[in-house]
């Protein structure tokens, strides 16, 4: 193990590369556990259960589903969505966003 000289911006080797001095210092530091009421159980209630029946049932696409919205299960609970009204494919390039990006199909009159 290859120990950096002292007043070095480097700490010793993990996996190959030298650590940074704050990198050593996080690493000593033990990660403090999140308090019980920081979570919230995702809860699938039966009005969570029918909307996605009926997003299903009728080949729906939704931002919700297609961006993997974490809120999800709280929305569709109250009966609230948001659709892709153009099909599967949207024309902006979000980074945080999962929804294919590009030119979509044209309008489906009878949808």
């Amino acid at each position: 193990m290859n120990v950096a000289p002292p007043g070095s911006d480097a700490g010793s080797e993990a996996g190959g590369r030298k650590l940074l001095r704050l990198e050593v210092r996080n690493s000593a530091t033990p990660i403090e556990r999140k308090p019980p009421w920081i979570r919230i159980r995702a809860t699938m209630g039966p009005s969570f259960r029918e909307l996605k029946g009926l997003v299903r049932r009728e080949g729906l696409h939704t931002v919700c589903e297609a961006a993997g919205c974490p809120n999800i299960y709280e929305c569709w609970e109250d009966r609230e969505a948001t659709f892709l009204i153009g099909g599967e494919q949207c024309t902006r390039r979000c980074d945080f966003c999962q929804i294919d990006t590009g030119r979509p199909a044209p309008l489906d009159t009878g949808e």
